[in-house]
């Protein structure tokens, strides 16, 4: 039996539910098209940053290099690419993107990532700033926008419904933030990014299927994704895509090609003929027991280990 893994996501027709996340391995040709060749259906390329580039929004370019790398990208590669963009100043946001969209990128990717340390500033106004980017992007361009959200707001539910309002075209979730440590011998503080465990998975999955039939936008899981089980379980929670990056810097591009023949075999084990049949039927609003996504699946989980 021929099993269909294509997928809908922003609006684009994609092969499968496969894409390679921001990383290294998307900053390199070589590694793009060996990315694609083993079943990425869609990839994003490395974040831009506006700090590094200039401080007048205005005049703001793309750098040589970033656009020469996405017009090789675009020539190279039949799957979609998506941009990934992280401003610094509502200007910037909204100048980059446009010069992205012109440079050819088939989707942004807002990367809203940023450590709010002043006392005085509310969660009412980091809310307020992220919808005003989106919604003057939205304005500026016509690509699919997505945006990858912290898991950290205090009403996530509440903040999709207003991205979805703002006409944001998606939400990843979630951003994994490079976090600070501290060097006990030389009293330094330090930093380095740690590849996401399976054990992550759980954040996404909860949210994936909480969110999924509430909110109108294509919705993307990320961070502990590592095996086929793994993107399984999202696919059943309700997830469009599955993005992955720390499997394939541990162990190459030929995880892409292992999780869809895992993906595959399941299918066919399960008498699913597509992704599409299995998407959310996992979700809260499917399943018979939607307290299991939420505070009683806490209770539940206490009084078991105390059992």
């Amino acid at each position: 039996m021929d099993f269909d893994l294509g997928t809908s996501y922003l609006g684009l027709k994609l092969s499968g539910p496969l894409v390679a996340s921001a990383s290294p391995l998307t900053g390199e040709l070589d590694t793009l098209r060996a990315l694609e060749e083993a079943g990425a259906s869609a990839v994003v390329l490395p974040s831009l940053f506006e700090e590094r580039i200039g401080e007048n929004p205005d005049a703001l370019a793309l750098p040589d290099e970033y656009a020469e790398f996405l017009a090789a990208a675009k020539a190279l590669l039949h799957v979609p690419i998506i941009a990934s963009l992280n401003g610094s100043t509502v200007g910037g946001w909204l100048r980059l993107a446009e010069l992205l969209q012109q440079a050819g990128a088939d989707a942004i990717e807002l990367n809203v990532y940023a450590v709010e340390t002043d006392q005085y500033t509310s969660g009412a106004a980091v809310e307020d700033r992220t919808l005003r980017i989106v919604h003057r992007v939205k304005s500026a361009v016509t690509v699919p926008v997505v945006v990858k959200l912290s898991p950290f707001y205090t009403a996530l539910a509440h903040m999709a419904d207003r991205l979805a309002d703002a006409r944001a075209d998606g939400l990843v979730l979630f951003n994994r933030f490079v976090q600070p440590d501290i060097d006990v011998e030389t009293l330094t503080v330090t930093s380095g990014l740690k590849l996401s465990q399976s054990d992550e998975l759980r954040l996404a999955l909860r949210w994936i299927a909480i969110l999924r039939g509430r909110v109108p936008v294509s919705l993307a899981a990320g961070g502990g994704v590592h095996t086929a089980d793994d993107v399984i379980k999202l696919l059943l929670a309700g997830a469009d895509v599955v993005t992955i990056a720390s499997a394939a810097l541990e162990r190459g591009p030929a995880v892409f090609e292992e999780m869809n023949r895992g993906l595959r075999e399941w299918l066919e084990t399960h008498e699913f003929e597509s992704v599409e049949r299995a998407k959310g039927i996992l979700s809260e609003r499917s399943v018979a027991d939607p307290a299991a996504y939420e505070r009683a699946q806490y209770v539940h989980a206490l009084e078991e280990g105390v059992q």
